[in-house]
């Protein structure tokens, strides 16, 4: 075995990702306060193994002094869209980003691989700066669904299990799974508008309710004690009833009694 300090090794490889899912994360939040919908659903990522890197460069016949060129995924970063339109938008944003220098794509989606699997890969330089200054690392991007990631996981696991002998009946079950949420895919991008708006109806509805009670809260500080009581009272009627309409015209109230009493002035009505 090679007689590197591994740990030493990783590090910038470990940077890299921490740095790389922090600055996708913080694409997925503006952009969703900008869009008020984001393609990005959620980011992972993680750093090989040592026993993973020692089996690939075995099984790619790369020399343990070539991994930080010959493998391309030391550093990888999984970014899981909830339609496949998302995964080419992602893509898209990631190409024009200025931190990064992407190297190669492989779209698996329309050539997807025999065993079924399915996703878009992007092989990138990224720069970290280290104590010792700073340091270029490969870094593979995966972009998927969440029905791909599903399937993926799961061949992942089997496929380790059973090495390179995966049972053929069970090769011919994960394939005909594969279709099957490839199937899924395309069914929820087809009534994509319908989700969305539905999605974003339960989100505004969320929103009312814990700006509604988040107020309330507040009243009490102002010492308006009784409107705060009443205010929990056609909230919890409102509740009750499913009454959103409600909730908004309560909301409204809760926000001119909060406003009044910032300026300093008393209620003109008792809720």
């Amino acid at each position: 075995m090679d007689g590197r300090d591994w740990g030493t090794f990783l590090l910038p490889y470990e940077q890299a990702v921490e740095e790389l899912k922090v600055k996708f994360k913080t694409m997925r939040a503006e952009l969703k306060k900008r869009e008020e919908y984001a393609p990005i659903e959620f980011v992972t990522g993680r750093v090989k193994k040592i026993s993973s890197i020692l089996e690939k460069s075995r099984r790619l016949n790369v020399a343990l002094d070539d991994v930080e060129t010959g493998i391309e995924d030391i550093a990888g970063i999984r970014i899981m869209c909830q339609f496949v339109d998302d995964i080419r938008r992602v893509a898209e944003y990631i190409r024009a980003r200025k931190d990064l220098t992407v190297l190669i794509e492989k779209d698996y989606i329309t050539n997807f691989k025999e065993s079924g699997y399915r996703s878009f890969h992007m092989i990138i330089e990224y720069p970290v700066q280290t104590a010792l200054g700073q340091k270029k690392v490969l870094a593979e991007i995966q972009i998927r669904t969440l029905a791909m990631n599903f399937w993926a996981t799961i061949e992942h696991s089997l496929s380790y299990k059973y090495r390179e002998s995966l049972p053929d009946d069970m090769r011919a079950r994960l394939k005909k799974t594969a279709e099957a949420a490839f199937v899924l895919d395309n069914e929820m991008s087809a009534i994509r508008l319908q989700i969305l708006e539905a999605q974003k109806a339960f989100e505004d509805d969320s929103n009312i309710v814990s700006r509604t009670l988040s107020i309330i809260h507040q009243l009490y500080f102002y010492h308006l004690v009784h409107e705060a009581i009443e205010a929990q009272k056609r909230f919890n009627d409102c509740w009750e009833r499913h009454d959103m309409e409600g909730l908004k015209v309560l909301l409204d109230d809760v926000k001119q009694l909060l406003g009044n009493a910032r300026k300093g002035e008393n209620p003109d009505e008792q809720l």
